[in-house]
This record gives C-alpha cells, sequence and structure tokens, in this order.
C-alpha cells in the first residue's frame, strides 16, 4: 500500500500530524497500536494550565490544529489562572472529560477525508540511499510513502518502573515500541532515555469531602479556540488538600524504597512535575505540598491526585495517601508509576522536525525530548504540515521566537539541546509580552489562512473577529467622555476642566474592565479575547515599544540566511570548538547561530562581521514565516 505521508502513534501529537497532512490534500494513514487508545491522556486529563501551555494551544488552533476545538467540546471544569500576575501569563485551564476527549477526537480522525487509520505495531523503517521509503509491521505487512511522521511518545523502548520492578511497556498495560528503536540506530540516528511519571488514582467514593475544598466553579465567555465555546456545559469542581508532617515523615522514613534512591530510574525526568518523593529529597522541610484531586471523567469515579506522582511500591504509596487530609480511607484504583523511552538527540533534527541523518523522516513529541500534550501536539501539526509541503516541493514552515511560542519552543530544541523533558514556560521567550494567550489569532491568523487547513467559514469568522477588533480599537480612540461623565467620578476624576479619549482612560490604572462595560455595555457583544486583546494593547503599550527596538534586531540578524552545507573553515580566527558546535546544530540563520549555548562572544562577533560584510554578497536575505 502507498501514501503520500505515514504518520507512526495516534497520541497528540500523531493525530494532529495526520489531520494536518490529509486536510493539506496528503493521502495519509494513521497507525497506532490500539485504536481504543487515540489521543489518550495517560497522565493528567487536563489542556493548559500554568506556563505556556494554553498559549500553545492558542497558536495551535490560529493554524488550525484539533486540540482547541475538542477540549472546548469534552472539557468537565474550565478557568482562568494567573489573572494577578499580568496579561503576559494569564492562562486558561481545562479538566477534560478523557473518554470524551479520545472519542471527540477518534471522530474527527476516522471521519478526515485523505486519512485512512490502521492498528499495528511498527518495527522497522524502510530507508533507501538515505532517504524514507516505508515501515513494516510486527505483522509483517509494509506500507510505503513519500514522507514518514515519528509520533511514538513514550513507547519507544518504553519500561514501566514501581518500586524495585521494572517491565517492557509504553503506558501500564501496553506493549513498547523495541524493535523500531532498534531500527532507527541502525539507520543511524542517537538515542537517549528520559522518563516521566504519573500518580495513582483512587475511587471517588472513598474520599471524605468534609475534609476538602473546592475550588469555585467559573462560567466562561470563551474557550480555547478562536471559534468560540460551542456549549457551557455542566462543570465538575477540583478539589484541594495538602501533605501533612506525618506524609513527609513517612516519605522520608520509606526512601529507600523510591526508584530515584535505589536507582531503577536512569531516565532524567521534567524539573516542573516532580514525584512527591523528589520534592522530599529537595525540600525535607516542607510539609504542605498542595495536592489536586481531580474528577476524569463523567462516567468514571476514578479521581487525578495532582501533586502526588510516585514510582513508589503499591504498598507504599496506599500509606502515603492515608496521611492525607480526606484521603484516610482513599482506595486506589491505579498505582503511580514511571516509564523509562527513548528519545533523539534534538541536533539530530532540523527546524522543519525533518530529520538530518534520513530525508524525508520528521518527527513530534515525546520522541524530540518534550514533556506535556500541548508540546506534542504543537509539534505533530508542524511536523504533519511540512512533511506535506515538502513531498509537494514546497519550502517548510518555520515559526520564529518573535511570533509564537510554537517558535520558541522548536527553535529550543533544535539549538539548546535538552538535557530533561523540555516543558514550555513563559519565561523561556524574550518577547513574552508579545506571544499573549489574547494576541495569538493576530500573530498567526495570516499564516494560518496560507497553510490551507483552515475552511473557508472558519477563515471568514476569525477574519470577522479581527475586524470587531479594529472596530473596538476605533471606538475608544474616538469615543470622548464628557467632563461630567459619572465614568469620570467613578475613576476619581473630580471638576474634570476638559474631556477625555476612551483611550485615555484606559490607560489609566483606576480603569477596570468592568468599568468600562458598566459604562458601555454595548461593548459585551464584543467576544472576550477581542476585548482583551485591546485592552492590553493599550495597557502595555510603553512596553511593547520598547521591546521593538530589540525584536527588530533579532529580525535582522534573522535575515541572513546559512545554507545548510556552509563551510564554516571560511571564517577566520573562528574557533575549532565554536566550528564544531556549529557544523553540529546547522542554524540555518545567523540569528540561530548566535543562540546557540557554549560559543564565545568573540565567536560570535566574527560570526557577524563575517554574513555582515561577505555574506550581504551571496546569501539571500529573508525572513521565516
Amino acid at each position: 500500500m502507498n501514501y503520500d505521508v505515514i504518520v507512526v502513534g495516534a497520541g497528540h501529537a500523531g493525530c494532529e500530524a495526520a489531520l494536518a497532512a490529509a486536510r493539506l490534500g496528503s493521502k495519509t494513514l494513521l497507525i497506532t497500536i490500539s485504536p481504543d487508545t487515540i489521543a489518550a491522556m495517560s497522565c493528567n486529563p487536563a489542556i493548559g494550565g500554568p506556563a505556556a501551555k494554553s498559549h500553545l494551544v492558542r497558536e495551535l488552533d490560529a493554524l488550525g490544529g484539533a486540540m482547541a476545538k475538542v477540549i472546548d467540546k469534552t472539557y468537565l471544569n474550565i478557568r482562568t489562572i494567573n489573572e494577578t500576575r499580568g496579561p503576559a501569563v494569564s492562562a486558561l485551564r481545562a479538566q477534560a472529560d478523557k473518554r470524551l476527549y479520545q472519542a471527540e477526537m477518534t471522530l474527527q480522525i476516522e471521519r478526515q477525508p485523505n486519512l485512512e487509520l490502521k492498528q499495528g505495531l511498527v518495527t522497522d523503517l524502510l530507508v533507501e540511499d538515505g532517504w524514507i521509503r516505508g515501515v513494516q509491521l510486527k505483522s509483517g505487512r509494509k506500507y510505503f510513502c513519500k514522507a514518514l511522521v515519528l509520533a511514538t511518545g513514550t513507547f519507544l523502548g518504553g519500561q514501566i518502573v514501581m518500586g524495585n520492578i521494572k517491565y517492557s511497556g509504553g503506558r501500564q498495560g501496553e506493549p513498547a515500541a523495541d524493535e523500531l528503536s532498534d531500527s532507527l540506530v541502525k539507520h543511524g540516528l542517537k538515542l537517549r532515555r528520559f522518563q516521566t511519571a504519573t500518580p495513582p488514582r483512587i475511587s471517588s467514593r472513598s474520599v471524605d469531602y468534609s475534609k476538602i475544598s473546592a475550588q469555585p466553579l467559573i462560567e466562561l465567555e470563551w474557550g480555547f479556540s478562536w471559534n468560540g465555546l460551542s456549549e457551557n456545559r455542566k462543570q465538575q469542581p477540583c478539589w484541594v488538600t495538602a501533605t501533612t508532617k506525618k506524609t513527609i515523615e513517612f516519605i522520608a522514613a520509606n526512601l529507600n524504597l523510591s526508584p530515584i534512591k535505589t536507582g531503577t530510574v536512569t531516565g532524567k525526568g521534567p524539573r516542573f512535575c516532580p514525584s512527591i518523593d523528589r520534592k522530599v529529597l529537595k525540600f525535607p522541610s516542607k510539609t504542605d505540598h498542595l495536592i489536586f484531586i481531580e474528577p476524569e471523567g463523567q462516567y468514571t469515579e476514578e479521581m487525578y491526585l495532582l501533586g502526588l506522582t510516585t514510582a513508589m511500591p503499591e504498598e507504599v504509596q496506599e500509606k502515603i495517601i492515608q496521611t492525607i487530609p480526606g484521603l484516610e480511607n482513599a482506595e486506589i484504583i491505579r498505582p503511580g508509576y514511571a516509564v523509562e523511552y527513548d528519545c533523539l538527540d534534538s541536533y539530530q533534527f532540523s527546524a522543519s522536525l525533518e530529520s538530518k541523518v534520513i530525508t524525508n523522516l520528521f518527527t513530534a513529541g515525546q520522541i524530540n525530548g518534550t514533556s506535556g500534550y500541548e508540546e506534542a501536539a504543537v509539534q505533530g501539526i508542524i511536523a504533519g504540515i511540512n512533511a506535506s509541503r515538502k513531498i509537494n516541493g514546497l519550502p517548510p514552515v518555520i515559526l520564529s521566537r518573535t511570533n509564537s511560542y510554537i517558535g520558541v519552543l522548536i527553535d529550543d530544541l533544535v539549538t539548546k539541546e535538552t538535557e530533561e523533558p523540555y516543558r514550555m514556560m513563559t519565561s523561556l521567550a524574550e518577547y513574552r509580552i508579545f506571544l499573549r494567550l489574547d494576541n495569538s489569532l493576530h500573530r498567526l491568523h495570516n499564516i494560518g489562512k496560507q497553510i490551507g487547513i483552515l475552511s473557508d467559514e472558519e477563515i471568514a469568522q476569525r477574519e470577522g473577529l479581527i475586524k470587531q477588533a479594529e472596530q473596538f480599537k476605533n471606538f475608544c480612540e474616538t469615543t470622548k467622555i464628557r467632563p461630567d461623565s459619572e465614568l469620570l467620578n467613578l475613576l476619581g476624576i473630580k471638576n474634570a476642566n476638559r474631556g477625555y479619549r476612551l483611550k485615555e482612560l484606559i490607560l489609566r490604572p483606576e480603569m477596570t474592565e468592568d468599568l468600562l462595560l458598566t459604562a458601555f455595555p454595548e461593548l459585551k457583544a464584543i467576544p472576550l479575547p477581542i476585548r482583551q486583546y485591546i485592552w492590553n494593547e493599550y495597557k502595555l503599550e510603553g512596553y511593547l515599544q520598547r521591546q521593538i527596538k530589540q525584536l527588530n534586531e533579532d529580525l535582522y540578524k534573522e535575515s541572513f540566511s546559512i545554507p545548510e552545507q556552509f563551510d564554516y573553515d571560511q571564517i577566520k580566527g573562528m574557533s575549532s570548538s565554536a566550528k564544531k558546535l556549529l557544523n553540529l546544530v546547522k542554524p540555518s540563520n545567523i540569528g540561530q547561530a548566535l543562540r546557540i549555548p557554549d560559543i564565545t562572544d568573540s565567536d560570535k562577533a566574527l560570526l557577524m562581521m563575517y554574513f555582515r560584510f561577505e555574506g550581504e554578497k551571496s546569501f539571500n536575505n529573508g525572513i521565516s514565516s
């Protein structure tokens, strides 16, 4: 069987890759070990949250991805977080009904034209003269393609760890893809070991809710997708408790049973999601670690214990839980565990997510060394887009650090090799006040429109939102507030001797959105993210103007492209260590070259001088999409 694009793995990366390639007109095959676990939420069934995860999902949606639309249809609980910390880090978080989420994404896969779904375990890549030609399954069946996307999650050489027990598995109860790891090595790719872990799940019926606190439920005007919420779903609360001194003392007394201490876990885990045993090791004096008890679905009694990740023996997990208020009689349905898996050294793929070793092989998600559903999904859509474009003779879509968190994530992976599972944090973006949740449509709509995934209806609807933003902006700049207005009185402006434009008042710290909507209730008809976008553009105007100079300097540096096979020996005086790093990374432009760690300032100066004076003569300037 012949296909244009084959995608291996139907997790969050694989689903987005397959849908993108198919929607771009490529005959696509999606291969999964189990069609029953498409888009499975193996860890916390939640989308968005702290860091930049919700920013990634909004950007993904602006390009035509599926995740935002699916979570908006399947959430159990949705709320805004970090609002008091400023608009750059204000975020959305939704607890998903994980079975409903899987069902909705599975339907999208099964109903998508140009996309076939098949069950199978891939054991070997078919490579000829350095080009990908297809895959072979455990059954012996071969499928051929022009481009391949590997989105293998934690299945590549996966091993489950609990206490001192370790056995083969990609997830609890599912087989690992051991032979595929061997195939990648055979074809010249270098692998490393990372690990991740998940907490135990308990029965809701065994929780004493009188001893824990419910988080307030909030009905939102708008969700993750730029299409808007299709419905306001009935919400279920999440609950909060905390560890006690007794919890910490028990864990400390049993650390000898932790895989971290015994050495059963050898791969590096995500720094921003540590296990409870690692927290006790690092912060032995802290006793009150927050534990969030979160529902997993409408048709299950399972509850997820966010903050209590561990792979200690099951009997130890039971005793840890019983020291926590409200969980004294908690019954574990699924014990927590860790999984170690193979992933690629990130210098082996380019910013298009194509392999530097095997032509037309693309990779996305945890195989690239990242952690999280959202990080996987955005890589998936970029890999699927670029696989389809490559076989059609089109240039890759490469987003910039200046226009998206997706650009920051991929640039970090290919430029600054990660030593642990990578998680997208707002602190990693030097222009985070430009990369807000509210303005992702304005930043990426034209790129999404040009790529061609979005339907005509979606394009028209989203351009309508952009038009509303212009109308709201014009309203703020032309509306005059009389000196005797009640609004001025509410703002503390007494005995005004002149009128004010509405924009002037928005810039005052006393002005809130509630005051604005009270004075002009007709503005409630403008969608929430559009109001937030214009509001934040005004409020952050001074900060944005100060960063424009630096942003333009970075865009200028990125305008000097570097041919892939450029010989750095041409640059006289550059150190051999810098040349080695540059040949390893193969930066696509001077901006990326200057971000490579461990290159000295003097070598960077030589790079700049060469490309400014010599490079201008021979290289075409051009800024990435």
